[in-house]
């Protein structure tokens, strides 16, 4: 059944049945504003309404109880780069042209100006877009965002800036990285997470009579960690490197807030289509400190397709046509945004293998089943030896896993988790599971032949 068609009686029994979880997912009049809210190095359960209760994010729980959240969310990847490819492309990175990190440097390339991302889609059905933020996609003609479907950009195209600067200095030479529709600028002493809330609120502004695409990609909590002074001292009792994570976190969590409230302010709240995500797990390079992030019982972080790695907090809110404060436990992964955002919009899907599946049926219903029995991923690693998992139901098999301990694999690198007997994936179940080992090593060796066709 179309979610969007249900007719009001039904959605009026929905209501009487379901409670706080059951809500009339009615197509709207106009077409609704769309907003993708993506982290960078966000910890898995690095709000305070997923857990972590030393930290204040008053804006994002807020948000969160304004729609449907995820417990089971997953990234296609546990790296940025790749990360944000398959968000924008609705397909596995390897799909999408873009398994390891871009290029951070102009002229470098990135994913193939032959994707066609979400912001072209949006594009052809009638939305004007924009990107906001970090891009790290692509650095030369063919692969920055005015070339990929935005007809705004604002940001950085490289993997992270000094946010007062706007200077890369990890791994000389230093390089400027602040960009306007393709066009470098050069605005010192600005602090970025502001500049970004203001070029947000003007574009907003400007297409307040039109539908707009946004996709407001903030760079915190990554590294550099410049949280504001007063998060500073709000967390001056915390170690480090919490303290400066935590600065971070609450840092972006009221420049979300700000953006929200010039949203309301634009009266466009009950007609746009909010989404959250992080990108991967936290990180625990030593240019963040060593770590900092939270992912309770979860192992792994970023670089690693541990669940710490690759599962992040998200959530959906829309006024009136999402239920508020419900939570989906259904696995999903962050290739299913462009067809959800699609089917809520009325946009044609194009014509091209897309690995997401559409959300709605599982926003509109805890009972719905997954959108994916199985689920891949692959990164990092050498091409001889890569690093991969598969997950179907409770069963994950990862091979040469990086963040593990070469006791823990067996002969040939295989490490199999039950992931509701081991939510911490500390136990290899291969040596008493070999038929389901070979039954889940099968699934990749066919799903990585295919996944490179376009």
């Amino acid at each position: 059944m179309n979610t969007n068609k249900l007719t009001l009686g039904f959605a009026a029994l929905l209501m009487l049945c379901g409670g706080a979880n059951a809500i009339a997912q009615t197509k709207p009049a106009i077409k609704p504003n769309v907003i993708v809210i993506y982290t960078d190095d966000q910890g898995t359960l690095d709000l305070n309404i997923y857990g972590a209760k030393d930290l204040t994010t008053p804006n994002l729980d807020r948000l969160a109880r304004s729609g449907t959240r995820f417990s089971n969310f997953y990234a296609a990847s546990p790296i940025c780069s790749p990360s944000r490819a398959s968000l924008l492309s609705g397909r596995y990175p390897q799909r999408a042209g873009l398994v390891d990190n871009a290029a951070g440097a102009y002229g470098g390339g990135g994913m193939p100006g032959s994707q066609f991302t979400m912001a072209e889609m949006f594009k052809a059905g009638g939305y004007n877009t924009a990107h906001i933020g970090k891009w790290h996609i692509g650095y030369n003609p063919e692969t920055m965002p005015n070339q990929q479907g935005f007809n705004y950009s604002f940001g950085f195209m490289g993997g992270c800036i000094d946010s007062y600067s706007h200077f890369y200095y990890w791994g000389g030479p230093n390089r400027h990285d602040l960009w306007r529709n393709g066009t470098e600028i050069w605005e010192a002493g600005h602090y970025f997470p502001d500049m970004m809330v203001d070029e947000a609120g003007k574009f907003m502004a400007s297409n307040k009579s039109k539908p707009f695409f946004m996709y407001f990609a903030i760079n915190m909590p990554h590294y550099p960690l410049q949280g504001e002074k007063k998060w500073l001292d709000h967390y001056k009792n915390l170690p480090i490197p919490r303290r400066f994570y935590a600065a971070s976190i609450s840092t972006m969590d009221e420049k979300i807030g700000l953006l929200l409230k010039k949203l309301d302010a634009l009266g466009l709240t009950k007609n746009t289509i909010v989404v959250f995500q992080a990108d991967q797990g936290h990180s625990e390079e030593e240019r963040a400190f060593g770590g900092g992030g939270y992912a309770g019982p979860y192992r792994g972080s970023k670089f690693s397709v541990f669940e710490g790695g690759v599962k992040v907090p998200a959530f959906i809110s829309w006024p009136g046509h999402i239920a508020a404060n419900a939570i989906r436990s259904q696995f999903a992964a962050n290739i299913d945004w462009y067809p959800t955002l699609a089917e809520y919009c009325g946009i044609k899907l194009p014509e091209r293998k897309l690995d997401g599946v559409s959300l709605v049926p599982v926003i509109a219903s805890p009972s719905a089943p997954t959108t994916h029995p199985v689920f891949y991923w692959q990164s990092l690693g050498s091409k001889e030896d890569p690093q991969w998992a598969v997950r179907e139901g409770d069963w994950k098999l990862l091979h040469n896993p990086i963040q593990s301990k070469k006791e823990e694999l067996d002969a040939n690198k295989f490490m199999l988790i039950n992931l509701k007997r081991d939510s911490s994936e500390k136990v290899n179940e291969a040596a008493n599971n070999p038929e389901i080992v070979e039954k889940l090593k099968a699934k990749y060796q066919t799903w990585i032949k295919e996944v490179y066709e376009q």
